[in-house]
């Protein structure tokens, strides 16, 4: 299935039905008063995040959404029906902005919750309602109140505790795929993942973290170079980076330590929050230097990059160095669960207006 996570839709509650102006006419029952019903509420909108769905991609064939109207009142004191509500069924993580006003809408964290977008309209009164003592014969009634109407951005954000980053080739699908449960395609050449991957990473019983995986990155990706400026708001969540570096390029005249500050610095570029969370360094692809020359090699990168963090060293190919890494990470992870959960969108400041009267 073709990995979507951006998606543009139009949602419109149902409106409300018409009040309806109807007196008794019965033989005998000259006078019988007024009868007219109130109309129906017209149908809402909501959105609820769906564990099982992981893609945005129904959404890029149906761009609209619109309840139902209620039905307007009749006489002899009938109401009209109020309409059916309609749930859109999306990813966890996905974020609904109003693209007119840029305020979120809904931001859905929490499975199986359903979360109002667009409120209907409530229905009119008929002249029922304004039956009294004084006014016996009243001929007012209103119209149902319009439902609310939104032209909405969707924005997937993948949920996941750790996050890959690193250049192109680095060995970041390789890792994940020893790691994990995910079956991400792996070849030898640049950009072989075009959508983030999401895995599962079993320590022991019941201890379980979830991995994500992102196109690489390459110098100027926070201006648009490359594929994975295009995912990295899905990084924005995890609870920990890790950088993944190859340390046995096969282009010889490349530098490890100028790329990784280039993806730190792309990281700084496009969001100050993500360049500010924790951050591990993985020397990947040891298998490729001679034994004797590993611990000179590390020694060196480490001390031009000026790197003063954990270090870990590995071969995701040979799955050498992935134990002590794991357990590190499920005690970072562990400890972070703790705290309280990843701030919401800052644009998620207001709550959705309402139509319809008090």
């Amino acid at each position: 299935m073709k990995f979507v996570d951006e998606a543009t839709i139009d949602i419109a509650a149902g409106n409300g039905g018409a009040g309806c102006v109807s007196f008794r006419r019965e033989k005998f029952i000259p006078f019988g008063g007024p009868d007219g019903g109130d109309g129906g509420r017209g149908g809402s909108v909501y959105a609820v995040a769906d564990r099982n769905l992981n893609t945005l991609i129904d959404y890029r064939y149906q761009r609209r959404y619109e309840a139902r109207n209620g039905e307007g009142g009749r006489g002899a004191d009938c109401f009209g029906a109020a309409a059916d509500d309609i749930t859109l069924r999306m990813p966890v993580g996905t974020i609904i902005t109003d693209i007119e006003t840029g305020r979120v809408l809904a931001e859905l964290i929490e499975p199986d919750e359903p979360v109002l977008l667009a409120k209907g309209g409530d229905g009119g009164f008929g002249n029922l309602h304004y039956k009294s003592a004084t006014n016996r014969a009243p001929r007012q009634h209103t119209p149902g109140w319009p439902g609310e109407r939104f032209k909405v951005k969707l924005e997937l954000r993948v949920l996941a505790d750790v996050g890959l980053l690193g250049m192109p080739n680095a060995g970041k699908s390789t890792l994940i795929a020893a790691i994990s449960n995910a079956r991400p395609k792996i070849a030898d050449y640049p950009f072989t993942t075009l959508h983030p991957n999401l895995g599962v990473v079993r320590v022991g019983p019941e201890k379980s973290f979830v991995v994500a995986d992102i196109p690489g990155l390459i110098e100027g990706a926070s201006e648009g170079a490359g594929l994975g400026h295009l995912f990295l708001r899905h990084l924005q969540r995890t609870r920990l980076l890790l950088h993944v570096v190859d340390l046995a390029p096969f282009d010889e005249g490349v530098d490890p330590v100028q790329q990784a500050k280039a993806i730190v610095e792309e990281l700084r570029k496009y969001d100050e929050g993500l360049h500010a969370k924790p951050r591990w360094l993985v020397l990947n692809k040891l298998d490729m230097v001679p034994e004797g020359e590993r611990a000179a090699r590390v020694k060196d990168f480490v001390k031009r990059y000026k790197w003063k963090g954990p270090v870990f060293e590995i071969s995701a190919l040979a799955r050498e160095g992935l134990q002590p890494l794991l357990h590190a990470i499920w005690d970072h992870v562990a400890a972070q669960q703790e705290l309280p959960p990843p701030e919401r969108d800052p644009r998620f400041d207001e709550a959705p207006g309402e139509a319809g009267h008090e």
